[in-house]
């Protein structure tokens, strides 16, 4: 009994029990429709976490914070009489594993796997009560061969303008159907990564080098395969209106799709003769009416036309500028602060209002990948375009008049038109129309809507990666075909980098030679890929004939709302990408007629970081990171769910405490201790304080005031307040000599979604005396409270005398005013004050205080 003794109670004991059982009797399992055991009659709550990537350092405390967020709702909805899915998996696919497979020639599935059972253990340790029976991994061959047969629908559809959404490619009547597959293949400027032998996406550059390793990264046009989510932009912006999901997420959305108004402009080149296309520049503008200000025009160094017009005395200083700007990272282009660079490039374009020529440069601060990777330089109204003007010495002119005294050079708002003889004198709205409108009418421009968003860079030159199922044919590609599928990645003899920009997939030469008239594309999907549908899959992950069952895709999908997913946990880091890239293959999938939703998730909810106990981000470079493990070993599963969710509110950032491990671990030994004593033999027995007797008037009320107060903060996700309403709950009965079952058992089942463990032992304790109600805890109702036992019907009264208290009096709320003036004067202590003295003036404050005047 020493270890024991040791620990604030035996959680060593009762844990691993407790998770034994659940996993022997399948507890958390949700079937699904037509499956034994279905209620057909219970509504339906699918609550998911974002599933998390394997590395090889397993969790740390930061990690199960949402877990144990989703697990508190989960447990508490299953009471409510709610069918749950609550499902776990693995976003498998990753460079790291591939990395470490380079370096020891250790295949990537293998680390994978031994990662996965690392994760997996800890989490069941934690008491997560997911349904393991629905455990997907993205790297299974009987995953990804619906990752693949997704792909596949994209490739083989269109986005039509006329209905606004995707449709076979067969009903496309244009000439080639390449143009507008929503999956494409186009030579695009990307981080190419030579170390790595790998593109990567912008996220994973920092500084110029890779995340992962810090490797130097360059931008170089190459071969990529593409998909078309712009074609969707409109769509993805508007239908966020109607999901419950944080303000600030949907304004990262917003920002990122970047839907702005405004003009396209065409800039002939000088002395080009025809009006092809490679004879002129057409730009995006918000601001058209500055259009007589454009003094210059800017190209990104990888713009086509650059080879087109450079002069020959120019090449040389172009060429050498284009290698140091593909040295740069995008974030390190268009940083506002850094020092404006370029070249000229000896042409020239005319601008279509003024037929003024102005000179055509090069500067790294444009990007081939917004708008049309081409500015009109008007360096009087925008900052970058006066710097940059400044430092090469180009004509200013300034176009718009601001209001007031305020300086025209670098004035970016609203005002009135100057020096711009068709719209002189106009304001900025009215300017902005009648120019369009002129452009229009010279067929020198038109209104366009722009977005920031581009195609998504969809092909990696990695091994470990989903094969994409395409074959290339005398230069053109054509879909495998879907019973083909899964396309599974050869046994290579290494994993190192071609050298060559080739993938590693390229070295399986039997493997590429499909036929002899035919080679596998040797590209891998990025890991992103896997993450798109996932929430598809777990609805029904045994399905060997279809990456979802309608049956079970509308069930768990199913709802009033546009979202299928009711509550989707994660961190803001996939704020973004994640969350609109699978938007848009729910969309393609929803719009082809496979599943019944137009939105995967319908309500969102970030977690916070926990910082380590320096208050820095936890990481292996500063020592700080702490292993649930290792806590879970000294206080238990219970107290480090609790102390999680205890810290403050979940969405913010906090810093990790020991101490408040401790502190958490004690609230929970006194809740054990309240249930049961420690006999002579040294063993727990059930406390013989708890019988079946009525709770008296305080105990009903504050026991209802709990049910209250943990059900509406479950609820709003406000955990930490919902552990404190309990923890007075427990200080209230810690003293008192009896201790009602009733209360006890309705204590239990609320504390049960926090702590499973500790609550379960107690219940089944509870069982082995009494006999009203032998059903397991987790087969238990959520109690419900009574408003009426929570209305105040008394008061505390201060009694003054000559306005010091001298006492205090508890009288009822409909108590009149003589009734609380004879309590007070008959009061014992209070007549110790007024005996043998004339009493002048009694005043009674209603609900308050009564002063006695002697």
């Amino acid at each position: 009994m020493s270890g024991e003794r040791r620990k604030p109670y035996p959680f060593h004991q009762i844990e691993p029990k407790w998770q034994a059982i659940w996993e022997e009797r399948q507890r958390f399992h949700a079937p699904n429709p037509g499956d034994k055991n279905f209620d057909q009659s219970k509504p339906k709550f699918y609550i998911l976490d974002m599933f998390p990537y394997p590395s090889g350092a397993g969790l740390h405390v930061g990690h199960p914070e949402g877990y144990t967020a989703t697990d508190i709702v989960a447990r508490y909805k299953r009471m409510r009489g709610f069918n749950v899915l609550h499902p776990m998996g693995w976003d498998a696919f990753g460079l790291p594993a591939e990395q470490y497979a380079i370096k020891t020639g250790k295949h990537p599935a293998i680390t994978t796997r031994e990662n996965v059972a690392k994760f997996k253990r800890q989490l069941q340790r934690i008491g997560f009560s997911y349904d393991w029976q629905r455990e997907i991994n993205t790297t299974d061959p009987r995953y990804y061969k619906w990752t693949q047969w997704i792909f596949l629908q994209i490739y083989n559809s269109w986005f039509n303008p006329a209905t606004h959404k995707a449709e076979p490619i067969s009903t496309y009547r244009g000439e080639n159907p390449d143009e507008v597959r929503l999956a494409y293949v186009a030579d695009v400027p990307v981080n190419w990564c030579p170390e790595l032998g790998t593109v990567l996406a912008n996220e994973e550059v920092v500084d110029g080098k890779s995340e992962l390793g810090g490797f130097p990264v360059v931008r170089r046009p190459m071969r990529q395969w593409m998909l078309r989510i712009t074609a969707y932009a409109e769509r993805l912006l508007n239908e966020l209106e109607r999901l419950d999901w944080p303000e600030a997420i949907k304004l990262l959305q917003r920002n990122w799709i970047g839907r702005s108004e405004g003009t396209e402009i065409d800039f002939e080149i000088a002395d080009r003769g025809s009006r092809s296309t490679d004879s002129r520049i057409r730009v995006f503008t918000t601001r058209p009416d500055t259009l007589y200000g454009a003094t210059y025009m800017v190209l990104a160094p990888e713009h086509s036309l650059v080879d087109l017009i450079v002069t020959e005395e120019q090449w040389p200083a172009i060429r050498e500028y284009r290698a140091r700007a593909a040295q740069k990272s995008d974030l390190e282009r268009t940083d506002l602060a850094k020092e404006k660079t370029g070249v000229f490039t000896g042409a020239y374009a005319v601008n279509p209002v003024n037929n003024e020529r102005i000179p055509i440069w090069v500067a790294d601060y444009v990007l081939l990948g917004y708008g049309t990777g081409a500015i009109m330089g008007v360096p009087a109204h925008d900052q970058r375009d006066l710097e940059f003007a400044q430092k090469f010495d180009l004509p200013i002119r300034e176009v718009v008049q601001p209001p007031g005294d305020e300086n025209p050079i670098g004035f970016v708002g609203e005002g009135i038109a100057i020096n711009s003889p068709i719209i002189e004198g106009l304001p900025t709205g009215e300017a902005k129309k009648k120019i369009t409108k002129w452009l229009e009418q010279h067929d020198a421009g038109k209104g366009a809507i722009n977005y920031k968003l581009r195609d998504w860079l969809f092909s990696r030159q990695r091994y470990w990666g989903e094969p994409l199922p395409i074959l290339w044919k005398s230069g053109k590609h054509e879909a495998l075909s879907e019973n083909e599928l899964p396309v599974v990645p050869p046994l290579l003899d290494d994993y190192k980098p071609t050298g060559t920009g080739e993938p590693p997939l390229a070295k399986a030469k039997d493997w590429v030679r499909y036929s002899d008239r035919a080679l596998r594309e040797t590209n891998t999907m990025p890991q992103w890929a896997g993450s798109c549908w996932y929430y598809l899959r777990f609805c029904d992950p045994g399905n060997d004939k279809r990456f979802v069952g309608e049956k079970a895709e509308r069930y768990w999908m199913g709802s009033a709302k546009p979202g299928g997913v009711d509550l989707y946990v994660g961190g803001t880091e996939h704020a973004v990408l994640h969350l609109l890239y699978a938007r848009f293959w729910h969309k393609v999938l929803f719009d082809l007629g496979y599943v019944s939703k137009p939105e995967p998730f319908q309500r969102l909810v970030n977690q916070g970081i926990i910082l380590g106990e320096d208050n820095q981000k936890m990481s292996k470079s500063r020592g700080n990171i702490v292993n649930p493990d290792d806590v879970i070993d000294q206080y238990g599963t219970d107290a480090f769910r609790c102390y999680e969710m205890f810290m403050g509110p979940l969405e913010q950032m906090k810093p990790w405490s020991m101490r408040g491990v401790e502190g958490v671990a004690r609230f929970l030994a006194r809740v054990w201790r309240l249930f049961v004593v420690e006999n002579q033999e040294g063993n727990w027995v059930l406390s013989g304080r708890i019988i079946q007797v009525d709770p008296k008037k305080a105990q009903r009320k504050m026991t209802h005031a709990t049910i209250k107060k943990v059900t509406e903060d479950i609820e709003s996700f406000s955990f930490n307040t919902a552990i404190s309403q309990m923890m007075i709950f427990v200080n209230e009965f810690t003293n008192a000599e009896t201790i009602p079952l009733s209360a006890m058992r309705t204590f239990l089942v609320l504390l049960n979604p926090f702590a499973p463990h500790l609550t379960s032992e107690l219940w089944e304790r509870l069982n082995a005396k009494f006999r009203d109600d032998l059903r397991d805890i987790t087969e238990q109702e959520w109690p419900g409270y009574d408003q009426r036992f929570l209305v105040e019907d008394d008061v505390e009264i201060a009694i003054q005398v000559n306005g010091k208290v001298r006492d205090r009096m508890r009288m009822s709320t409909s108590a009149t005013h003589n009734e609380i003036k004879t309590a007070a004067l008959t009061n014992p202590k209070i007549q110790k004050f007024t005996t043998g003295k004339v009493v002048r003036n009694v005043v009674v404050v209603p609900k308050r205080l009564v002063n006695i005047v002697v």
